[in-house]
């Protein structure tokens, strides 16, 4: 998780028990990626000690309308409790903004942290409180006033490249994931072998088994990528098999 305890007023659910039981979720469609990232933590929720799932993706609706959607209602320990899921990619940046939280944005410049903690704070948890929620609320026999909230906030951070003894305030510095560069500098990594996956690979551990492209013949597709403003996240393997990941930025 990205933080732990509150921060801004919004509080990480507790961490949760890892479980061996396999994810399996199939689909006819393509899914995005936070919505994948939901079924994966639905699932470990649904091995949790004293948890039980009452409703997902509740929808919330004002005159035949959609006005917001509550992630997750369960139990815990017998507590009810909305629960907020958020998985992000972010890149620190000390250009933009004035405060450590403010640096850190999203690899194509169109979303940053505060933003989504802002959002969170000010539309997504308060839609437990509205009179329009309290209908829904009744057909699962809860009332708002009962209710705890949480998110589940999970990120993959990214450092600029040689970073060196940067300190990192309110976040857990084990969400740092690797590096990123502009593609001037992407020549530093030359004699290393590259690997693009596919967005839904970005969550990931890097591995061995894909198939590998020099760097002469990754340039074509990293291009395409860059050309349309798109920032993508690459892994990029050393002679003695290291692996890291690397976010080629525009900007």
């Amino acid at each position: 998780m990205l933080w732990q305890g509150n921060l801004n007023g919004l509080n990480q659910i507790p961490p949760l028990i890892p479980t061996i039981a396999p994810f399996t979720y199939t689909t006819a469609k393509k899914i995005r990626l936070g919505h994948l990232v939901e079924r994966c933590v639905i699932h470990q929720l649904q091995h949790q000690p004293n948890t039980h799932i009452i409703a997902e993706n509740v929808q919330i609706r004002q005159d035949k309308q959609t006005i917001g959607e509550l992630d997750c209602l369960l139990k815990q320990n017998n507590i009810p409790v909305h629960l907020e899921m958020v998985y992000k990619f972010y890149l620190y940046d000390e250009t933009v903004g004035n405060t450590a939280l403010e640096h850190w944005i999203g690899p194509n410049r169109k979303d940053s942290f505060v933003e989504k903690l802002k959002k969170l704070a000010d539309k997504q948890l308060p839609l437990l409180h509205k009179s329009e929620t309290a209908k829904t609320l009744e057909s699962y026999h809860l009332q708002a006033k009962n209710i705890k909230q949480y998110v589940h906030f999970q990120a993959q951070l990214f450092v600029p490249y040689q970073t060196k003894n940067q300190k990192f305030t309110h976040i857990n510095t084990a969400c740092i994931e690797g590096v990123y560069i502009h593609k001037k500098y992407s020549v530093k990594f030359q004699e290393q072998l590259w690997y693009i996956p596919n967005k839904h690979d970005w969550l990931c551990k890097p591995h061995i088994h894909v198939p590998w492209k020099s760097y002469a013949a990754i340039q074509t597709e990293l291009s395409s990528f860059l050309d349309q403003k798109r920032a993508p996240l690459c892994w990029v393997k050393n002679a003695a098999n290291i692996i890291q990941k690397v976010v080629v930025v525009w900007w």
